[in-house]
This record gives structure tokens, sequence and C-alpha cells, in this order.
């Protein structure tokens, strides 16, 4: 398989597994869509890293293949190609990609998915869907903008350049960057971490500001106010506050 899922301790690895660059085929896009759906599902997953090995995330698509296909045939496939990404995008738990070495086009698109990042010194990041007389099809030209900005996006997007990993830090591009043999291992630490949280609070939080920042700002307070009191009918909202006041701040344990 092209795309795993392993689960220990609460924290679900995606792992891409197409050697030598992880390149997206069709296969693997819905391969991914499958595996996402199902960390979404999985009561024992509730935290996912995002993991391409220790070289590569993902260089992008398979040039290949998609050469191969005429103007009916991405019509066709285009909405495939987006539900693949939206799935992991939507997955209601937290989500951290470990990036290592290239995360382009597709991949760096996989990246934008995640709700943090963390890169390796020898990552590149970029959108070079434009050399191929193209633009990002997999969510780039929506996630990138609303992450770094638009003057930043349009500048990744029109140029098609690489950025290293410093400079993806600079402009928010990723979270942090770390050695490149640490990454897995701290975005890992980032995902167990969080294992031990309040479930549902923790998706409230998700959904609120992901689907707010796709609505006006009342809407947005809405969407925050109804999760706000609906978490006051959760027994972890309970047991939270109950630890709070026997015992202080960050005592609660929700599992």
């Amino acid at each position: 398989m092209t795309v795993s899922l392993e689960v220990a301790e609460g924290v679900g690895t995606l792992r891409l597994d197409r050697p030598p660059m992880n390149a997206l085929d069709i296969a693997t896009q819905d391969r991914l869509k499958e595996l996402a759906e199902e960390a979404a599902r999985r009561e024992d997953v509730r935290a996912v890293v995002l993991y391409g090995g220790e070289k590569v995330f993902a260089a992008g698509a398979d040039i290949k293949e998609m050469q191969e296909m005429d103007h009916t045939a991405m019509v066709l496939r285009a909405r495939a190609l987006q539900d693949s990404f939206t799935a992991v995008a939507r997955i209601p738990k937290p989500v951290v990609a470990a990036v290592t070495g290239y995360a382009l086009g597709g991949g760096c698109e996989l990246a934008l998915c995640a709700d943090f990042r963390i890169a390796g010194e020898n990552a590149k990041l970029g959108q070079p869907e434009i050399l191929l007389g193209l633009i990002p099809g997999a969510g780039g030209t929506q996630r990138l903008a609303r992450l770094v900005g638009p003057s930043k996006a349009k500048d990744l997007i029109f140029t098609g350049r690489m950025v290293k990993a410093e400079e993806a830090r600079e402009i928010g591009l990723v979270d942090r960057v770390v050695p490149a043999g640490e990454v897995y291992a701290q975005a890992h630490a980032w995902a167990a971490r969080l294992v031990q949280g309040p479930a549902l609070a923790l998706r409230a939080a998700k959904e609120s500001i992901d689907t707010g920042l796709e609505a006006d700002i009342d809407t947005g307070l809405a969407i925050e106010r109804n999760w706000f009191a609906g978490l006051f009918a959760t027994e972890d909202r309970e047991r939270g506050m109950r630890s709070f006041v026997a015992e202080g701040p960050g005592k609660a344990k929700f599992l």
C-alpha cells in the first residue's frame, strides 16, 4: 500500500510510502482519503501525524500520470483530488505534519491540511505548478493564502519557487524547524501531548477555528458560542472543572 495508518497509544501515523519521492498518484490519493476517514472514525485515534519518511514528505503529483489526462479526464478527477485532501483537513482531531525533504505541489498542499507543521532543516516547500502551465489543484490557492496571507501565497504560486525551512518558518508556512533526524519524534510528541486532552473540546476548538475562518465574524462567533455552550453537557467539562476547583489548573485527567 502507498499509504498506511499505524496507531499506537492514541497517535495515528498516516504514512506515505511510494518510493522514491512519494509522488501522489490517483491510487495514493484515493488511499489517503480512505485512511483519513478511518482515522476520523476510530476512537483509538486521538491525534494524527502526517509523515512521508526520513528523506521526503511528498514531491508532488505523478506528472507522468497527469500528462496522459486530457481536459475531460481532469474535469472528472479534480473533485476527487480535492476531496482526498479535504478528508485530511477535516479529521476532527489534532493533525501535525512531519515534513522532511521535499514538500512540493501536492506534497505542500497535503502539509497545509494539518493543524501544525514541523519541518526538518533539510525541508523545501513550494507550489511549482505554474512551471507546468497549471495552478495548484488540491487546495493550494485557498489554504496557502489563508495560512500565509494572499501576498506571500501569490509570490510562491506565481513564481513556483521553493522555500527552505527557515524562510518557510518566517512566513508562517511551517511552525517549527528542527534537525532533520528529529522531525518525526517531535511531531509525535506534539500529537502525544494532545492524546490526553478532552477529545470533544479539541474537536470543538478545531471546527470553530476552521469553519469560522471561512465565514464572517458574526457567523464565526455563533459557531463558537454553540460549541462552547454544548461542551457544558460533556463529562470532560465536568471533570475538568471539578479538578480545577479541587487541585488547581492543569491536573485534570480526561481518559
